[in-house]
């Protein structure tokens, strides 16, 4: 590994795995370089300069703080970012609202029923949209005032406003950062080390540009009042399955457009045939196959017309199909800064960028869409930049989590990856509804599937379908990270009964005597 003012190695997402093999002499100055061994200590009152309050940019504010830096970050959206005011925490208590209504699928067999069920609409489920929305923006807001209140506790000053980082490095070497405040102001800004965590936006397609009213990108549906009608969603990945679900919970139509021949293309197999086949059962019209070649409002709906010729007519259209990180006008390539064809910003496994002094985290590098790992790339800039103790970026032991109902949750390696030959694994898959916990809560769709390494047994990975999957997945999680095995997992005491017990089950079905 070079130093911060050499040549960058590959990024993350193309070293995750284990460095190939090298003579003792330059592996140990590798792991040394990667690592923060041998670097000098803390360096406390270092200036640090954070572009973006997300994730990324918060947690490595806290964790610069710590080690004694002077810590500014610069903000235009406010602290927490789009993770907190318009991805992440909205659609997730979006999500929740909506689960609420699938809990009640199995209320009749567990002998549950409403006063006055079979009389018109008494008895049944409804959701104000109104009152949904405003109390996700509620929360979404004391979310970011928390973030805000907690930083400025710790002495971090917090500056609104949009950050460029200048060419050149001064006489002192101190990069300099151009601000633009919310008030119409210029500040100035000298740092030691700068970290660019500005994240990304929805992705606009120029045939189908939104209005904010009719069609709309996840950062508009919270200007919705009333369910809609008719909701067609363009994009089967994880965010458009995830408000797909959601808004078919909630009482909306829905016809789901995907170009691949499955939802959520990108998962386990089993998990997406699973969710797909829930869609359905729940009654959306899932479009396999099928792509968009534009969408156009007309009136008070939509129609979205495909490749093939068909046109589908909704009341709105949500167009889901991936982001665009926000690094146009930081001034990152004259600083030095590589961006790959795709926008994003090359960067090790310890968050640096090719520019000296510059690291970056977050979705504006693409290694992962995940408000977990930009958290985790945060912090690992700042402890790799002020000197403390650090472990490169693993992606190998990042947990990750789809809020459908039931919820997918994944970790380490896949089926697909150990099918075909890549890695030396057995595979268990446990059905949940064997389960005797998941008989008292009716719960008959979902599963436990387990990965470990043939010769040695180690846990390597795992798949939770199951509602919470995003909580159950943590016991494996834990076995992928700490190298346990099998029998290890196994051997943990569980509660009877309980759905974990499925965990400690799959594991015993991959002892070797």
């Amino acid at each position: 590994m070079s130093t911060p003012s050499g040549p960058v190695p590959p990024p993350a997402t193309e070293t995750a795995g284990a460095a190939p093999a090298a003579p003792s002499g330059r592996r140990d100055q590798r792991r040394a370089a990667e690592t923060g061994a041998g670097a000098s200590p803390v360096r406390e009152g270092s200036r640090v300069v954070i572009i973006g309050g997300g994730p990324g940019g918060y947690e490595a504010a806290l964790v610069a703080r710590q080690l004694g830096a002077q810590v500014q970050v610069v903000e235009r959206q406010g602290m927490g970012g789009s993770a907190v005011l318009t991805d992440v925490v909205p659609s997730k208590t979006l999500i929740a609202t909506a689960e609420w209504m699938t809990l009640t699928e199995q209320a009749g067999e567990l002998g549950i029923g409403a006063e006055g069920e079979g009389e018109g609409e008494a008895g049944a489920l409804r959701a104000d949209m109104d009152v949904v929305d405003q109390r996700v923006m509620r929360l979404a807001e004391k979310q970011s005032r928390d973030i805000r209140n907690r930083l400025e506790r710790e002495g971090i000053e917090i500056i609104a406003g949009s950050g460029r980082i200048g060419a050149h490095m001064d006489a002192d070497a101190n990069r300099r950062v151009f601000v633009e405040t919310a008030d119409g102001g210029r500040e100035e800004l000298a740092a030691q080390i700068v970290l660019v965590a500005t994240g990304a936006t929805p992705r606009m397609l120029p045939t189908a540009e939104p209005d904010g009213e009719r069609i709309l990108t996840w950062a508009q549906m919270y200007n919705l009042t009333d369910i809609p009608e008719h909701l067609v969603v363009v994009g089967s990945g994880v965010t458009g399955a995830e408000f797909a679900g959601a808004y078919n919970a909630l009482g909306a139509e829905v016809t789901l457009i995907s170009s691949r021949d499955r939802v959520l293309p990108g998962e386990d197999e089993n998990a997406a045939e699973l969710i797909e086949g829930v869609f359905t059962r729940r009654g959306m019209h899932v479009l396999s196959r099928s792509r968009a070649a534009g969408v156009r409002r007309v009136g008070d709906g939509v129609e979205v017309e495909l490749t093939d010729g068909r046109v589908v007519a909704g009341s709105h259209c949500l167009v889901a199909v991936g982001g665009v990180p926000n690094t146009a006008g930081l001034g990152l390539e004259e600083a030095g800064v590589h961006l790959k064809p795709s926008g994003h910003i090359e960067v090790d496994r310890v968050s640096r960028t090719r520019a000296p002094r510059v690291y970056a985290a977050g979705d504006c590098t693409g290694v992962l869409p995940l408000a977990s790992v930009a958290a985790m790339q945060g912090r690992i800039a700042m402890w790799h930049a002020l000197g403390d103790a650090v472990a490169p970026l693993d992606l190998a032991s990042v947990a990750a989590n789809i809020f459908t109902a039931p919820e997918i949750a994944t970790i380490g390696v896949t089926q697909k990856a150990i099918e075909a030959g890549e890695v030396d694994g057995a595979i268990t898959r446990l059905p949940l509804a064997r389960n005797p916990r998941a008989k008292m809560l009716g719960i008959k769709e979902g599963f436990i599937k387990l990965f470990s390494d043939r010769p040695t047994g180690t846990v390597l990975g795992g798949v939770v379908v199951a509602p919470r999957a995003s909580e159950l997945i943590y016991p494996i999680t834990i076995a992928v990270a700490q190298r346990l095995t099998v029998d290890q997992l196994a051997n943990v005491f569980t509660i009877y009964p309980s759905l974990t017990g499925s965990i400690a089950e799959a594991a015993r079905t991959l002892h070797r005597a």
